[in-house]
């Protein structure tokens, strides 16, 4: 018997769908292994809360230490993303310099979850700088022509209402569901349309790709009239 029934199922879907993902994330695209990691991190840690929500909620002292290691694990996939996110938009040269800010919070949560006090909120709190680079970035990104950065915006604006349905109380109460129940199911809209924007990157590289090979074949304008001019002179 599940302790709490509804949470763990979403969590499970949550887990199962994003793991079915990570497979079929583009490998041609900049920052492909950061993408992988960071949607496997994700499904291991729904995978875990699925556990977590069906049984080990029951036992404190077991579930507190679970909380912990999900919570923090939330925070490593939140650095795949942040990687993933400089690599695409500003490339492999520029990535050491978002490394501190990262680093800064990493250490803050990890501080809170060893003195027992781990939570959405203090995700929240310590994840906002890295979450305002991942968003600077991407609509810096947008208004340059990235062609997944409108993309990438509606997904993260999808996974950040989906943790508002946790965090503000009664936000959930449209949709009929306990806050994290809630916030599985926007939080599959979110990993979703996450792959779609990475996929659709993937094929505007493939594109450029197969666009500079034709390019490449094709004979240059000089080329084709200066071999006009001596054949129309023969």
């Amino acid at each position: 018997m599940l302790v709490q029934p509804m949470a763990s199922l979403t969590d499970l879907a949550l887990g199962l769908v994003t793991l079915c993902l990570v497979p079929r994330l583009p490998r041609d695209v900049e920052g492909a292994r950061y993408w992988r990691a960071a949607f496997a991190w994700a499904a291991v840690t729904a995978l875990i809360g699925a556990a977590f929500h069906g049984y080990l909620v029951a036992v404190p002292r077991i579930g507190g230490i679970t909380w912990a290691v999900m919570s923090t694990m939330v925070v490593v996939m939140m650095s795949y993303v942040l990687a993933a996110t400089v690599v695409q938009v500003l490339g492999r040269s520029r990535a050491i310099v978002f490394w501190p800010l990262r680093l800064l919070g990493f250490v803050a949560y990890a501080v809170i979850a060893a003195t027992g006090h781990p939570s959405i909120e203090a995700i929240m709190w310590c994840e906002s700088l890295t979450m305002a680079c991942v968003i600077g970035l991407w609509i810096w990104a947008s208004v340059r022509g990235h062609p997944s950065g409108r993309a990438m915006l509606v997904a993260i604006g999808v996974s950040i209402a989906a943790a508002l349905l946790r965090l503000v109380p009664g936000a959930s109460a449209f949709l009929r569901l306990d806050p994290d129940s809630a916030y599985h199911i926007g939080q599959i809209v979110g990993m979703v349309l996450l792959f779609r924007a990475v996929v659709r990157s993937g094929e505007r590289a493939v594109t450029d790709v197969r666009l500079r090979r034709v390019h490449d074949l094709l004979p240059s304008p000089r080329w084709t009239w200066r071999n006009i001019s001596m054949n129309s002179r023969r």
